[in-house]
C-alpha cells in the first residue's frame, strides 16, 4: 500500500470535520506533518472524483462536496490505489534457475490478491462520517474536537 491512501482518508475526514468551511493546502499540510505540494498531489485525486472542490483567491482552499456519511473507504483506497497491497518490487525471477526464485511471485499473487479482497470487504463497511465520529469521539468530552 503507498502512502496516498491513509492521506486522502486524512485529508477528507478534516474537510468533513470543518462543514461549509475550507482549508488550504498549508493548513492541511500541518494537520498531516506533509509538504504541502503533497496535499496539493492529492487533493487532486480527490477532486477529480469529484469528492472535494477548490475555491480560489482570499479565504480559498478545498472544501467535501461528498457526503461523508455516502464516502466508503473502499472507494478512497481505490481511488488513491497505486498498486495495491503487492509490494512494488517482488522476490525471484520467472526465469531463474531456482524452483523456489521461479515461482515465488505467482505463488505469492494470490494470497496479495486475497488479502487485497478482503481488505476492501472491510473498508466497504466504512465512511468518512465513521472515521470522523471515531476520531473526535475521545476528544467529546473535552470540548469541541480540532481537527489534526
Amino acid at each position: 500500500m503507498n502512502s496516498e491512501f491513509p492521506a486522502a482518508v486524512h485529508l477528507l475526514v478534516y474537510l468533513a470535520h470543518l462543514p461549509g468551511r475550507t482549508a488550504n493546502s498549508e493548513e492541511l499540510a500541518l494537520s498531516l506533518h506533509i509538504n504541502p505540494a503533497r496535499v496539493r498531489k492529492t487533493m487532486r485525486c480527490l477532486r477529480e472524483q469529484g469528492w472535494v472542490s477548490t475555491r480560489e483567491g482570499l479565504g480559498g482552499g478545498y472544501s467535501l462536496d461528498a457526503d461523508p456519511a455516502a464516502l466508503r473507504l473502499s472507494d478512497v483506497y481505490r481511488a488513491t490505489d497505486c498498486g495495491g497491497l503487492r509490494p512494488k518490487k517482488g522476490t525471484g525471477r520467472a526465469d531463474s534457475d531456482c524452483p523456489v526464485g521461479s515461482g515465488i511471485a505467482g505463488a505469492m499473487d494470490g494470497y496479495f490478491a486475497e488479502a487485497e479482497r478482503r481488505y476492501l470487504e472491510a473498508f466497504d463497511g466504512v465512511t468518512i462520517r465513521d472515521v470522523l465520529e471515531k476520531t473526535t469521539r475521545s476528544d467529546s468530552s473535552a470540548g469541541e474536537a480540532a481537527p489534526g
